[in-house]
């Protein structure tokens, strides 16, 4: 992981200041680098002995970075990262377009990591996220969106690249076909996993762990699951619901009151309780792979993912 940090600090480099100051922002904040490490570590479990997957590991940060940039944007977020969002120091323009040069720095990346397959994955799940960011755009503040459509949305939008990274790996290992797609099963459950837990911790947790305010999601409309199993729960809320996440009509007390009625119908339990289900189909997908010490780490990292307050 020292030898990925060293090459993202080397390809933020550029000679526009404007673009290595905003990325170091970002990117040198309290980043977990469970994407790159994924992609690492599932190249190890695959048998790789080479650092053939170090440069597909700083694209995929490369990539998940362009793309909390022009989310920041896109939803007027804040903070990041325990940080001033980037939009807030220098503007939305420059978040957007050094979150397209990052993209670029990505591509570059893969190029020279000189695998076509591995270029192909990458390629794909930067569409896909793209597609998930928008449909979640189109489908936003709707009191009616389904689970299936959240899960297809978040399937998109964050547990895309976990699957890409993690079958990138297999992939640099020269893993076979079916090894690599035991590794996207992993990934992909992982991220979806991830991301539940991120949705609940919208709620239950607080900025100074959290890196990020409380209760974004509510202020924002955005209907997460464990807003969506709260509305399906109490049907005389419904106009709470409607003025709060359809109009946006909010006083200081809604969220307050928002996240005691997710205690009261037990939303943030059931999200919880799903995404632990997501950790252990996860896990289950390492069966492919023999006793080896990076088994347990990844069973570990997906303890990780439904365990974390952060």
């Amino acid at each position: 992981m020292a030898a990925v940090d060293a090459l993202i600090r080397k390809h933020m480099d550029s000679p526009v200041p404007v673009i290595p100051a905003l990325a170091d922002h970002l990117i040198a904040g309290s980043a977990k680098r469970l994407r790159p490490l994924l992609t690492v570590a599932a190249a190890r479990l695959a048998g790789a002995r080479d650092d053939a997957c170090l440069k597909l590991a700083a694209a995929v940060e490369f990539i998940h970075t362009a793309t909390l940039l022009h989310d920041d944007v896109v939803d007027s977020s804040e903070l990041r990262r325990g940080r001033v969002a980037a939009h807030l120091i220098w503007g939305a323009p420059s978040s957007v377009l050094v979150g397209d040069f990052l993209f670029a720095r990505a591509f570059e990346l893969m190029v020279g990591a000189g695998s076509m397959p591995a270029l192909e994955i990458l390629a794909r799940a930067s569409r896909v996220i793209a597609e998930g960011e928008v449909l979640q755009l189109t489908r936003a503040h709707d009191l009616d969106l389904s689970q299936e459509l959240y899960l297809e949305i978040i399937g998109a939008k964050t547990a895309e690249l976990f699957a890409a990274a993690a079958e990138v790996g297999a992939v640099s290992a020269g893993a076979s076909p079916e090894r690599c797609q035991a590794l996207r099963t992993y990934g992909q459950d992982l991220g979806l996993a991830f991301q539940l837990v991120d949705d609940a911790l919208d709620y239950s947790g607080d900025a100074g762990t959290l890196g990020k305010n409380a209760g974004d999601d509510f202020r924002e409309g955005k209907a997460t699951l464990p807003l969506l199993l709260a509305m399906q729960r109490t049907h005389g809320e419904r106009e709470f619901w409607i003025r709060t996440i359809d109009r946006r009509d909010q006083t200081d007390a809604d969220f307050d009151r928002a996240r005691e009625l997710m205690r009261e119908t037990r939303a943030l339990d059931d999200t919880l309780k799903l995404a632990a289900d997501y950790a252990r189909t996860a896990k289950a997908a390492l069966a492919e792979f023999g006793a080896t010490p990076w088994r347990p780490a990844l069973e570990d990292l997906a303890d990780f993912a439904v365990a974390r307050r952060a």
